[in-house]
């Protein structure tokens, strides 16, 4: 298992690592493993960029400090405020018809031990009106994990989010964005990992989390 840790100098050379990542698995068959705190950004999905409300919801994002972007996925307006934590995990596979709903389980399972070995019970599922609503969540006094799969040819990535603290600043910043968006949002539904009574510290999140996710004795680099 390899084991990618850091982040690039600006956003985008920082998801040039995570496509690395997927990259080094299809040509090796290699597994590999990100966990890591992106910039401070608001992240678009591909769906957002066709609402009618998607440039003021840009300019939304700008005006409360956080440069906008876009993924090239599904999906809905993600705010990382630089303690949210990222993670990934690459894998190679055999038939891409296969497997997906057994991939999702294994790192939704990876993650809530993840959460409860720093004092947080995690389950599946999300509160109405959450921010980037999708079917593979987990929510703790809130949402606090959000989870999703991109699939190749010969490799998988399943990535998600933790939020670990400054969830009421993540709800303000996604309150203003959805509405300009058009989209219903309920600013309580965001949860962390502090407001759930663990650590609000996001290195103790990683170490839990990159040690569930890679497994003993992983090959290590540092960007």
């Amino acid at each position: 298992m390899r084991v990618l840790r850091g982040r690039g100098e600006t956003i985008e050379d920082d998801r040039s690592y995570t496509r690395e990542l997927l990259q080094t698995t299809r040509e090796t068959g290699e597994s590999g493993v990100r966990v890591w705190r992106p910039h401070r950004q608001i992240a678009f999905g591909r769906r957002d960029t066709h609402e009618n409300g998607y440039e003021a919801a840009r300019v939304t994002a700008s005006d409360h400090g956080y440069p906008p972007t876009e993924r090239p996925v599904g999906g809905r307006a993600v705010a990382y405020t630089g303690s949210t934590v990222a993670f990934a995990r690459s894998k190679r596979i055999d038939d891409i018809r296969t497997g997906l709903q057994s991939r999702y389980s294994a790192v939704t399972t990876d993650i809530q031990v993840a959460l409860s070995r720093v004092g947080v019970t995690a389950a599946p599922g999300e509160p109405d009106d959450s921010f980037c609503p999708g079917s593979h969540s987990l929510q703790a006094t809130g949402k606090i994990v959000g989870i999703a799969q991109r699939v190749r040819k010969d490799a998988a990535l399943v990535s998600g989010i933790v939020i670990v603290r400054d969830h009421a600043a993540i709800a303000a910043v996604l309150g203003d964005v959805y509405d300009a968006l058009g989209l219903p949002f309920a600013p309580d539904s965001v949860g962390s990992v502090a407001r759930a009574g663990g650590p609000s510290d996001p290195q103790a999140v990683i170490h839990e989390i990159e040690q569930a996710l890679a497994g003993d004795d992983p090959t290590i680099e540092q960007i």
